[in-house]
Order: structure tokens, then sequence, then C-alpha cells
């Protein structure tokens, strides 16, 4: 744990300067418009540590797999999010001193990320080229125009006497991913201009071997500053307008840089581009730059009047949802179905910057409860759109059906482990899952009767071919899985895994009754085909424990040395920091829930003492070091009572990024799991429940909290609930009067 930012209701900033921190700071305050973002990098250069990261949504390379010991059916190439062609970037020199703050060091500095407002800003002192001056960096990701990109600098002359100055406006097309194969770079220039106050480039993705089509990628800039035009340059790979003058002692000079990116995703000729980038531009150069802020502030406004969770006497808390909704709603707010939520946005290059089950487990409820269900309707679609690819990777591994990746872009599995690739099946009962979750939520049957019936269909006839039958034990089982717990991999019937085989073959099965003739005739599930579905579904098998009275994780997990986390010396700990793979593997330690995920899942369906019995066993051996995990823990100790265990878990959930809890933040911010808070909070302290297509709450207060409200949407109203010490209140603030559930007492709102 390690806390490097002020806690503050609105905002995380610092006014630490700590080079050791540099990519840590950097994640945190990375900002995004669904379509594009960035880390908090220094758009002037830095030449000590950093990762400067600038991504684009749905843009990628399919980077080719290597190993040396290829088996059949294994992918054939590692997707990932590829770092763009750099268009913020700025060179500064005083005096002809090069701004570096890697070798100047700065006095009162600060870092800023303002959540109400979406809007990064640095700011600082320093001496450099003789002369001391204050430098203010703005920086903001338009939710209102997605191309565009606004930066501005304030230089002020803190010195007696006047200082020369010269900024050049850049776009840099040479650079370098991470964590690519032999520092390979991705990017071909096309074209490229620079004249005045406008830089261009054109560039393209570089070919590649595997049939993904070339991303092309139009980037302009346009400067308006106070300074004087003094040059231009054409490189080979970069373009640059340079703007010098002399800064007169107290005086202050503005230098504004607005960017455009469009890319190939949405116009698909460079001729197309070029005049997208030319209506855009005409707009743009027009307007001050107060004028392209104000209607982004103002989205900002709109979205959290939606979603705010306020939280009376807990600023740690307060501040932990906000940052979490502001980058969730930062990497997607539904306005594109072809994107998706990638688990580090668009702060990292870590996890290649693809999908991953985490979208269906745990970000479609939140969107629910916030927004327009367009927009999980949107994540449901994606997977519908990209079936062929599901048949592909099923098809793979000889199995009918489909089956949807691990991890993807166009549908097509790409991820580079197998035990994961091909042994995490489980993320095909989430989806189906979602699907439940968004029909039972909205009340809408539009998509599960049509698309989602498809999904569902294919889902049901990969499972079915999957299982295998025992004759020892007269069941259905599902052998060499790997279940949400990654530290214990290739098991035999993992509980979880099974537990969303038998339901998607039933929830199936349910489907196919209501969906009308001309989908069924589509569908072409034959009566045998929906026998053997039931009867597997009947007969499938689902570890239990009669002396423990719990679900075991897998069939020999209980077989392990099961001592408790507490035993584990606190400098061995994350054990994915210390510990061998195979001793990990091994080992009882859970690196997040999987019977606990089954439980909150279907909450519903478990006893009390079932879910207290399970929670007991696993909490011991659980150490968390999934970013997915506390949340869930938290969700489920509300459930059971264990209160002040919920608030615990709740406050490592809200705060996971914020306090580097793994030891794991400065590669990249955990967007998926940023959810979990969310879900604590309304599902887990408030106990919100859909039921019947009623609303149910049963609240309680943290002991240290005095109150929270969060609003939530809910089949065309909106609701306010707030729980204070005096007990719950809600109000319905729009929609038609509603029926709910509080406390098991039926109250009508209007």
């Amino acid at each position: 744990m390690k806390r490097t930012f002020n806690v503050a209701p609105w905002n995380v900033a610092t006014e630490n300067w700590a080079p050791e921190d540099k990519r840590l700071q950097e994640s945190m305050t990375s900002i995004a418009n669904e379509n594009l973002g960035m880390r908090g990098f220094f758009e002037e250069g830095y030449s000590g540590d950093t990762l400067e990261g600038v991504y684009l949504g749905g843009v990628w390379y399919p980077d080719k797999t290597r190993v040396g010991w290829w088996k059949n059916g294994y992918p054939q190439y590692f997707g990932k999010m590829i770092n763009a062609v750099n268009f913020i970037k700025m060179l500064i020199k005083v005096n002809g001193e090069q701004l570096d703050l890697a070798k100047q060091t700065p006095e009162n500095f600060k870092l800023d990320l303002d959540l109400k407002r979406g809007i990064f800003t640095r700011k600082f002192d320093v001496e450099i080229g003789g002369s001391k001056l204050q430098f203010t960096f703005e920086r903001f990701a338009s939710v209102v125009q997605k191309e565009l990109v606004g930066q501005r600098v304030l230089v002020k002359n803190l010195s007696d006497s006047a200082v020369k100055i010269e900024i050049s406006n850049i776009i840099d097309a040479d650079v370098y991913n991470e964590d690519a194969n032999y520092d390979e770079q991705f990017w071909n220039v096309l074209a490229k201009s620079a004249k005045g106050t406008h830089a261009e480039i054109m560039s393209q993705t570089k070919k590649n071997d595997f049939g993904v089509p070339q991303f092309m990628v139009g980037m302009r800039n346009s400067v308006k500053t106070n300074l004087d035009h003094i040059d231009d340059a054409i490189g080979e790979k970069d373009v640059r307008n340079t703007f010098a003058g002399e800064i007169q002692a107290g005086e202050e000079i503005t230098f504004e840089k607005r960017s455009l990116v469009v890319t190939s995703r949405d116009f698909d000729t460079q001729e197309k581009i070029d005049q997208r980038l030319d209506a855009l531009m005409a707009v743009v150069d027009t307007q001050k730059f107060d004028e392209l802020l104000d209607p982004h502030i103002a989205e900002w406004q709109k979205r959290w009047d939606k979603s705010d969770i306020q939280i009376d006497g807990d600023e740690e808390a307060q501040q932990g949802i906000r940052f979490n909704l502001f980058q969730l709603f930062s990497t997607y707010y539904g306005d594109d179905y072809r994107l998706n939520i990638s688990p580090k946005g668009f702060t990292g290059e870590k996890y290649g910057g693809a999908t991953y089950w985490d979208t269906e487990a745990y970000c479609v409820p939140v969107y629910l409860g916030v927004g327009d269900p367009k927009i999980a309707r949107n994540l449901l679609m994606y997977r519908y759109k990209q079936l062929p690819g599901a048949y592909i990777n099923a098809e793979q591994q000889g199995l009918k059906g489909a089956l949807f990746p691990m991890v993807t872009f166009n549908g097509i599995e790409c991820h580079n482990e197998w035990e994961i690739t091909f042994e995490e099946i489980h993320r095909n009962g989430d989806i189906a899952y979602a699907i439940y979750l968004y029909t039972n939520y909205t009340g809408d049957k539009s998509y599960v009767l049509h698309e989602g019936a498809k999904v569902l269909t294919e889902i049901s006839r990969f499972w079915a071919d999957r299982v295998h039958y025992s004759q020892r034990k007269n069941k259905y089982m599902l052998h060499a899985v790997t279940g949400p717990d990654e530290y214990d991999n290739n098991v035999n019937n993992d509980w979880y895994t099974n537990l969303l085989c038998q339901w998607t073959l039933r929830y199936t099965l349910e489907i196919l009754d209501e969906v009308d003739e001309e989908t069924a005739k589509k569908l072409n599930v034959s009566e045998d085909e929906k026998r053997r579905w039931k009867g597997i579904a009947d007969n499938m098998y689902l570890p239990y424990d009669k002396e423990k009275d719990i679900f075991p994780e897998n069939d020999g997990f209980l077989d392990k040395d099961l001592k408790p986390v507490s035993e584990i010396p606190s400098d061995q700990l994350p054990l994915n920091q210390n510990w061998s793979w195979d001793r990990i593997l091994r080992s009882p330690y859970v690196k997040q829930g999987d019977v606990i995920q089954g439980l909150w899942d279907f909450i519903d369906d478990f006893t009390q003492e079932e879910k207290k019995n399970n929670f007991d066993f696993y909490e011991q051996f659980t150490v968390h070091e999934s970013s997915l995990s506390a949340s869930v823990y938290s969700i489920i100790a509300s459930d059971i009572g264990y209160h002040d265990k919920a608030v615990e878990l709740y406050e490592r959930a809200a705060r996971l990024d914020l306090d580097n809890y793994n030891n794991d933040t400065e590669d990249g911010l955990h967007i998926t799991s940023m959810t979990g808070s969310w879900l604590d909070i309304v599902q887990g302290f408030a106990g919100m429940r859909v039921r019947n297509g009623e609303l149910h709450y049963a609240p309680f207060l943290p002991k240290k909290w005095n109150s929270y409200k969060f609003r939530q949407a809910f089949r065309g109203r909106v609701l306010e609930v707030t729980v204070d010490k005096k007990g719950t209140h809600i109000e319905l603030v729009s929609g038609e009067p509603l029926t709910i559930d509080l406390n098991g007492e039926k109250l009508e709102l209007k």
C-alpha cells in the first residue's frame, strides 16, 4: 500500500515531486474519452523513467505469438492496443535550455486531476536557462467531440529580466511499445506536413500476416499563441511548428494546442479521413480554448448528475468511488458498440488493451444502474457481432458452437497463455449471464429473444460438446479448466465453471420456449438437442464437501496444504511478486473469488448458511491479488451481515489504485475492477436486488459514515436513495410511479 496523492472529494492531486513514483503518477492522472486516451506523462518530454502512452480505441495490432513448444489450437497472435503516434508532444526551450524535469528540479510542484470537470493540470516553478519561470499545463480529452484533445500552456516570467522562450508543436511517429517483441515499431508514415500554425501526420499500422486490416490514423494540430512563428520542420517520422519570443519580467504568455485524431475505424480511406479532419478543423480553429472546454465540463456534470455517490463522513471512501467512476466513464460510455472496456483502459499497455470477461461480469451491472440501457445493450451487441470469431475459437479446439475469447479485439482469441486462453472457459457463462442480467434489470426482452437467443444457443452448443460423462459418478463433468481463481490452473470440475454451464443450458432452454417462430427456425435447435441440454443440466456434477459443508473450488482443492493467509510472512506478499508460479499453483491461496463469484451471481439462490459457510472458509485463503476480488467478497459480506468486513473490503476495492494496494498500478489503472466500488455500495451496503421485476433494498450504514446517497436508473425511472443515521429515504426523481420493497415493506413512489 502506497499513497502518493492527497485525499480530497473531487480531486486527485499532489504537491510531492517524486521522480521515483513518476510512472505511478502518470497512471493516476490518465485521461480519456472512450475514443482515445493517454497517460499523464509530460508532453514537453522527460529523459528519466517514464511511459509515454497514447492509445486509440479499437486501433490495435496482432503481434505474433512466439513460443518454442507450439501446440494445435494455440492462438496465432497476441493482440495489443499499440502505443499511438504522439500528437500531444511539445519541445520547450528557455534561453536555449530545454525544459526537462529530469534535469531541472521543480519547486511548488502540483499535479491535479479534476474529477468533476475532467481536466488534468500540472503547475510548477523552475530555474532554467538562468531564469525562473512558472509553468502551468492543462489537458483535456473532450467527451463532447471525441476526436479532440485540448492543451494549454501558461508560462509566467518570475525573473527580473526578459527571457527568451521557444515552443515547438510536434507530432511524433517514432514511438515504441514497451511490450513489443524485439523493439518492433508498428507505424508507417504515409503523409506529413507542417506549415504555420498547423501540423499533420497520416500514419498506418504496418502490414501484418494475420488478415487483420491495417489501421490508418490522421492527426492534425492547430496552435494559437502570442509567440511568433519562426520555423516549420518535416523529419523522417515527425513534424513540427516552432514559435518563439520574449517574455518580459512578470509577463505571462499562452500556448494552446488543439489536436484532432481521426481513424479508419470510422472513415476507411485516406481521402475520407482528410475530409473529416478538414471539417473538424474548420470549426475547432475558430473557437477559443474555453469554448472547447466548457461543453466538455458540462457533459461531465450531466454524467455526475446521473451517477455520483455522495458519502458524508469518510473522504477516503468518497474520493475512491468518484475516481473509479471517472476513469470508468472515461474509458467507456456506450457511444460505439464496436468498442469495449479493457482492464487497463487507456492507462497502460498491460493486458494488451483488449476485452476480457470483466466487461460482462463487472461492468454491465454498473452501467445498467448509472446510465441509459443502450450502454449495456451495446456491450451485449459487441459479443453478438463477434460470433464468427467465437465459432473459429471453438472449431480450433475441435468443438461445436461458440467459444467467446478470453482476450480479443475482433472475436478471435488473442491471448498468449494456454491456461488462460482455452481453459478459463467460464467466460462463456459470464457472457450468457450478462444477457440475463440485462433482461432481468431492464425488463427489455428484445435482445434476448433475437440476438441474445443466438448467442445463448451457440454457447450452449459449446457447453454440450465440452462436457463429458463420468460413468463412475453418473455425472457430467468439465475437466482441464481454470476458474476465475487463476492461482489454480488446469483443474477438474471447477465449481463456478460447472455451475455456469448448468445454468446457461437451463436459461437457454427457457428462452427458446419464448422466441418467435421465425427466430426459432433460424436457431434450428432440434428437440433431441434440447433433451440433451436438459439431461446435462439436470445431471451436472457440482463439487460439495459434506464434512465442511462447502462447495470445494474444484476436485483437488481440499487436498492442498490448507494454511491461512495469516501464516504467510508479510514480506512475501503479494505472492505473485515473491513466489514462483509453481509454488503458487501448489498452494491453497486464492487469487480472487471463484466459489464466492458464483454466490454473488446467484445470490438469491443460496441460503444464508451456505453463503456464510463458504465465505468463512475461502476468505481465510484469499490474497485478493486480482483487482476483481475484494469487491465481490464485500458484497457477500454485506449480505450475510459481516458489515465491518464488507466496509474493509470496500475500502480496498475503492482505493486499489489510489493506494497502490498490489504494487502494480505504475503500469496502468485497473479500469474494469473500478466498477466494484459502486457494486459494493449499491448491491452491498444498500442491499439492492431485482426480484421479479421489482427493486428491493435492505441498507445498512457503515459505522464511520454519517450518510451516503446515490442515484439509480431503473426501467425509465431515476431514484435517489439516501441512507443516514435516521434511516433510509428513497425518492422518485423522474419517471412513472413505482412500487419497491424496502426491508420487506412495499412502498409506492410517486
